[in-house]
């Protein structure tokens, strides 16, 4: 084979060529062997699974930190079960009760809960629902068992067809939905369990005591703990829900105006509108389960929890008149800025007020006291709407004057939006004021005296929920200065 062939073999069975200048130094690198991949996907797999872990712990510690009654009532649910646990290991107990003792850590599982309110609610309907049920089954086996062997199925099989179709259908009523759903379904659960377990009548007699000794047992370990030991009462909650959700509105009212008629609008506060729309849910929960609570602190015997339904519907009313306000805010189609500083100082005012009187109503009802100077507040209020009510009557012929007047009108549309859902805004605050006020009455809020109203006035100027740290100095003004009524 000559040297031509011999080149042209050799040339054929490479592979590959690399080409690198004189003295440059070369790495030749092999392909990773089977075991080097696997441990390359070991190793990536643990510091993912590290990642994770450490990211949900971080989650973890976050929603303990921001309550810690979270925590709290971890260590509680662990405490009545414990407690309760001794029931089924201490032999007394235990031969008085026989098997069923399972039943009171079974009652702590599903009846502990996170209010007072919620474990009362939860504790009374199954001690009702249980017994009464248990009655009701021991007195339809007592009759089925009397009429005979033909009978007795026809009896207890009719008896749990109509006690459980009513039973069911009540649960549609809202009074009954509201209050005593929990208890219905215990309720069917119980007579259903009973009706079919094929006992005679004297077994189920001992049956049903020893069951309801161990609900007892297990209701009375959970109201202990839970109202003796930092106990979180539902209507408590509900007037703190109450106090946020109109500091937010405010706090969005004015928050929507500045955003309007900045230069740069930033999203800060004017979001707030949200948490008012969203929390109806949580007011009728917190209002249904504080009913069922003992009285405590300033909550008496029968304090209108209801009404503070009625103070969240009215904020809402306002809410969804703010979110149409935001949503100009945001809008493409803007007034030319030469505009709107015609309505700037006056919009600015009135949404200043509308928010000193939601502050107002706020520490009315976080102190429970009766809100004196809130009328002071509307009537303020009221004197900046008919301010802007003058200046809009007054912005056509000024832009009449100007060049391009049909322009400048066309343009000045979103300005005119924005100054109607502003006064809209004002008169549904008036019906928040209204349901203040009646709550007020309903609660027997504190009358306040002159001279405490003085000092409550000279504090209201630097309580953190009145005056927020992104408010200028003006701002400050227009909240703490209280006109006379014939300056009004």
């Amino acid at each position: 084979m000559d040297a031509a062939a011999r080149e042209a073999q050799v040339q054929g069975s490479l592979e590959w060529r690399v080409t690198v200048p004189e003295g440059s130094p070369v790495t030749v690198e092999h392909e990773a062997g089977v075991a080097e991949r696997a441990w390359a996907w070991v190793v990536r797999m643990l510091v993912a699974v590290r990642a994770a872990v450490a990211g949900f712990a971080r989650k973890v510690w976050k929603i303990g930190a921001d309550d810690p009654r979270r925590a709290v009532h971890s260590l509680k649910v662990g405490l009545a079960l414990t407690l309760v646990s001794i029931v089924y290991y201490t032999r007394p107990v235990y031969d008085g009760v026989g098997g069923n003792a399972m039943w009171a850590v079974m009652t702590v599982v599903v009846v502990f809960e996170y209010t007072v309110g919620g474990c009362m609610y939860k504790g009374f309907n199954r001690a009702v629902a249980t017994a009464s049920a248990g009655l009701l089954a021991l007195g339809v086996n007592w009759v089925a068992d009397k009429s005979g062997d033909k009978l007795e199925p026809f009896i207890l099989s009719g008896s749990l067809f109509l006690l459980a179709a009513a039973a069911t259908f009540s649960r549609f009523i809202p009074t009954v939905k509201a209050r005593f759903d929990y208890g219905v379904t215990i309720f069917i659960l119980t007579f259903s369990l009973v009706a079919v377990s094929g006992y005679r009548v004297d077994q189920l007699l001992d049956l049903a005591q020893q069951r309801m000794s161990t609900i007892g047992i297990g209701i009375v370990i959970c109201l202990a703990v839970c109202v003796v030991i930092w106990p979180v009462w539902a209507g408590h909650e509900l007037h703190l829900l109450t106090v946020r959700n109109m500091e937010k509105l405010a706090g969005a009212v004015e928050g929507c105006v500045e955003d309007y008629f900045a230069a740069k609008p930033a999203a800060a506060k004017s979001e707030g509108y949200k948490c008012v729309l969203n929390s109806k849910a949580s007011e009728d929960s917190q209002a249904n389960l504080a009913r069922w609570e003992p009285p405590h602190g300033r909550f008496g015997f029968r304090h209108p929890y209801a009404q503070y339904t009625k103070v969240g519907a009215a904020m809402r009313h306002c809410a969804y008149c703010v979110e149409a306000l935001n949503s100009c805010v945001r809008a493409e189609v803007q007034a030319p800025e030469h505009v709107k500083r015609l309505l700037g100082d006056v919009c600015t005012r009135l949404a200043s007020q509308c928010a000193r009187v939601l502050r107002e109503a706020s520490t009315s009802v976080a102190a429970m006291t009766s809100p004196k100077t809130l009328d002071f507040a509307v009537a303020d209020m009221n004197t900046a709407v008919h301010e802007l009510q003058g200046d809009l009557r007054a912005l056509p012929p000024v832009l009449a004057l100007e060049p391009a007047a049909e322009m400048s009108l066309m343009d000045a549309m979103p300005l005119f939006t924005v100054a109607s859902l502003l006064i809209e805004i004002s008169a549904r605050i008036e019906g928040v004021v209204d349901a203040v006020e009646t709550l007020a009455s309903l609660a027997s809020f504190k009358q306040v005296e002159d001279d405490d109203d003085k000092k409550g006035q000279t504090e209201m100027k630097v309580h953190p929920l009145n005056v927020p740290d992104d408010h200028d100095a003006s701002t400050h003004e227009n909240q703490t200065t209280t006109k006379h009524p014939e300056q009004v």
